[in-house]
């Protein structure tokens, strides 16, 4: 049996610079993008290169595509396909009722912090994660660390479909500890069976419920 590895997640003082820059590029692109865009490029030039490199190829490609194209494929992306989902409790847990207690977990994690998200924001949504790591660094790396498997599934996931925001995933797994070997293997282990279903008895929650409608989801 493989030792899993104890880490005790540590930051550093560029990393909400860098949480905040990742989160306004992981947004819907509406028509604050634009302003959005360039204030998180101008933060991205000051980060450490492994951070910095992908997040200002995705800003190049970004300032070069219409925002009419760059909305569709976000659409087409984030709210279309499963294997590309940004709720990153839906990577451990499925559509199942522990995904519900996960997602009133990081409610409270972030009102213990003094953190209110708005009506239309759900909790687990990686762009609200990672705002909520710009304002507390120390539990956003606790939260994104635990994620760290289903980050990288996506991660992987966007590379294959050759998405733009591929880029932003890379830029976020360079702000986190390399992949323990246990992680190594529940990326693995996601690859192939998918997050858990719904256990044999209970009648499971409907998706609408954790995968909103794409007018409705994510933060916009």
């Amino acid at each position: 049996m493989k030792r899993k590895t104890a880490r005790t997640p540590s930051t550093q003082a560029w990393h909400p610079h860098a949480w905040q820059a990742q989160s306004l590029m992981l947004a819907y692109p509406d028509e604050q993008f634009e302003q959005r865009l360039a204030l998180a490029s101008r933060v991205a030039a000051t980060l450490p290169e492994p951070v910095a490199r992908p997040l200002l190829r995705f800003s190049t490609y970004a300032e070069q595509t219409t925002a009419s194209t760059l909305a569709t494929a976000y659409v087409a992306t984030f709210d279309h396909r499963k294997r590309c989902c940004p709720y990153l409790t839906y990577y451990a847990h499925g559509d199942t009722r522990k995904r519900g207690l996960a997602l009133l977990r990081l409610k409270q994690a972030y009102a213990k912090s003094g953190w209110r998200l708005s009506d239309d924001e759900l909790p687990d949504h990686l762009a609200v994660v990672l705002e909520f790591a710009a304002t507390d660094p120390p539990a956003g790396h606790r939260l994104l660390t635990e994620h760290r498997a289903g980050l990288e599934l996506l991660r992987l996931a966007l590379t294959d479909d050759n998405s733009p925001w591929a880029a932003v995933l890379e830029s976020v797994s360079a702000t986190l500890p390399t992949l323990a070997d246990d992680e190594h293997e529940a990326v693995l282990r996601l690859a192939a069976e998918g997050p858990p279903e719904e256990e044999v008895g209970l009648d499971p929650y409907t998706s609408p419920v954790f995968l909103p409608d794409p007018v409705v989801g994510g933060p916009r």
